[in-house]
């Protein structure tokens, strides 16, 4: 080893992935322990700390050119010891100064003060903190104040962060491109206008309300009209995911929908209030669409906006497929509380997407107005490769015996059809047409009987949920 060029020995560590290959190469002897040592980038640890402080210490100072570390405690208990608390994050500030990435998970220990000595970390750009219960907007506003570069911020289940201050100050700076919250009780959507500036450089968005809390903020007239007389401008956005929250019309999140001429993937997850007004916008500004995912609400989720239809008709489907000509991905999906009759989308809206656009990909879940006449469609289904049926009670056998004449077809996924048995899978049983063929939770299918049925079997028989 000592003779090898150090360029090539570098380029042999640089294509181990595995840490704990990583770490085995290292043993062999002093040069590789060295190098590795030199080239290490990216540290993850988590219960295994112990004692916490001491031991960060350690790998910190082995591991000088560290870029990115995550640490989870998912799955901590008292008797692995104590979790890494403030002076944690004090010592990777002053022992990673290449510090830009960081990932905080299920850090129970970890308070404002942390925050603050991570403020000095000038090279930080990413910061993902998952459930840090005692952190609060203070905390991030520090932060955010020292780490001017900051890009990407991910707040997931911070219960305690009930200030938005720091999002006044990010939307100044005008830097962040990736945007989470998600489950942060006290943040709700109104606050988003507090961006500002930002919304012009801002690539990724999510943010999700938690079903089961919202906090009730009330906003006065002012914000609702600076809402309405503030262009947002979203040219940028390019992956957009909204979960619970309500849509009202000319304020708030509705603002941003007709918005976002260079949006790829699109998100609308129980959103209260969504109307096909909105969707008709989105569709025509955004015509490089990719990927969209509608998961629609009960029509009695809340009674909000009762002078107009909550429910999405097919008016926003046949303008998806008139408008976004390199649509790939189409998933959509009904809460459990809809009922048959109350179905948003029929048929034919379904299908004139599929026969518009180039979708490689179709999820349906509790869609009962797909039925064996939208199989036999799918047949003319150029692009599909890619097909789950959930909870579709109205396909059969028929149709399900259609799926050997999809021209393209790799996977199907089914889950939770109760009227596809055995006899469904007949055309396909030695074809091997299939690819992957996955089964979950479908009464009438037996695993014995479907064997054949693709290159790859998938089969979980779980009956719980029917009863």
């Amino acid at each position: 080893m000592d003779e090898l060029p150090e360029n090539l020995v570098w380029e042999i560590l640089g294509r181990i992935r595995k840490t704990g290959d990583r770490n085995s190469v290292s043993l062999a002897c002093k040069r590789l322990y060295e190098l590795d040592n030199e080239q290490r980038i990216s540290l993850r640890v988590g219960c295994g700390l112990d004692p916490a402080n001491d031991a960060l210490a350690s790998l910190c100072n082995r591991f000088p050119n560290l870029t990115r570390v995550e640490i989870t405690y998912s799955g901590w208990m008292s008797k692995l010891g104590k979790q890494m608390d403030d002076q944690g994050l004090s010592i990777l500030s002053g022992y990673c100064p290449l510090l830009s990435d960081l990932t905080l998970s299920y850090c129970t220990f970890i308070t404002d003060m942390g925050l603050r000595y991570l403020a000095s970390c000038s090279k930080l750009s990413a910061l993902k903190l998952n459930f840090t219960p005692r952190i609060t907007g203070c905390g991030i506003l520090s932060l955010v104040v020292g780490c001017r570069s900051l890009t990407i911020l991910h707040l997931i289940r911070c219960l305690n962060v009930n200030s938005v201050e720091w999002l006044e100050y990010l939307g100044k700076l005008e830097t962040l491109e990736d945007l989470s919250i998600k489950n942060c009780r006290a943040i709700g959507e109104g606050d988003l206008i507090k961006l500002g500036p930002s919304w012009r450089k801002l690539k990724r968005l999510q943010f999700e309300v938690d079903a089961n809390y919202r906090y009730m903020k009330v906003y006065d007239r002012l914000a609702v009209d600076r809402w309405q007389r503030q262009w947002i401008p979203c040219e940028n956005m390019q992956e957009l995911s909204l979960v619970n929250c309500i849509i009202s019309p000319g304020r708030g999140l509705a603002c941003v929908l007709g918005k976002c001429r260079n949006l790829e993937k699109i998100h609308l997850d129980m959103c209260v209030g969504v109307r096909d007004s909105d969707i008709v916008s989105l569709a025509q500004k955004s015509s490089n669409l990719r990927s969209i995912s509608l998961r629609v609400p009960s029509d009695f989720s809340l009674p909000l906006l009762m002078n107009n239809p909550l429910r999405l008709t097919d008016e926003s489907l046949k303008a998806i497929a008139q408008n976004c000509l390199m649509l790939e991905t189409l998933r959509i999906s009904f809460s459990d509380g809809e009922f048959p009759s109350f179905s948003s989308f029929t048929l034919n809206g379904i299908l004139s997407v599929i026969q518009n656009c180039p979708v490689r990909e179709l999820a349906l879940d509790h869609v009962y107005s797909f039925t064996d006449v939208g199989m036999e469609a799918l047949c003319m289904a150029q692009h599909l490769e890619t097909l789950e049926l959930m909870r579709c009670q109205e396909i059969s056998d028929e149709g399900l015996q259609l799926v050997s004449q999809f021209p393209r077809l790799h996977v199907l996924r089914l889950s939770k059809c109760l009227g596809i048995t055995n006899g469904g899978f007949r055309t396909l049983i030695g074809s091997y047409k299939l690819d992957l063929l996955a089964v979950e939770d479908c009464p009438q299918i037996s695993e014995r009987e479907i064997c054949g049925a693709a290159r790859s079997i998938s089969f979980r028989q779980d009956l719980s949920w029917m009863y």
